[in-house]
């Protein structure tokens, strides 16, 4: 019998505020680095370029180019996850124009007056 020892996340980034981010982009990015990770390199980084530290700048520049690494990243899941939002948005409009017209002008007008 397997054991699952890997902590379930879900109610964490479920748990984040609608205005403070998307919860599913969070999951996702934190599939990419970790906030420990995250804050590790961060803690290289400052350290070693303060030069008040056994961290050497070398040391430094690579945990910067490994941010930035994941700051790429990051931002091309945030491009598919919008790509994918409207286009699942959109299929969800046309198929509320086709069936609901009368709902499909109501949101309409809603968000798009015409004055």
């Amino acid at each position: 019998m397997a054991q699952q020892i890997e902590p379930n996340l879900g109610w964490f980034f479920g748990a984040i505020r609608p205005d403070a981010g998307d919860g599913s982009v969070e999951r996702e990015a934190f599939d990419v680095a970790s906030y420990g990770k995250q804050i590790g390199l961060l803690t290289e980084a400052l350290l070693g370029l303060s030069g008040r530290s056994s961290i050497t700048a070398e040391q430094a520049k690579v945990a910067l180019d490994r941010l930035e690494g994941i700051r790429k990243q990051i931002e091309e899941l945030k491009k598919r996850k919008g790509a994918a939002t409207v286009e699942q948005l959109s299929e969800q409009l046309e198929g509320l124009r086709l069936s609901q017209p009368a709902a499909f002008e109501l949101l309409s007008n809603r968000f798009w007056p015409r004055d």
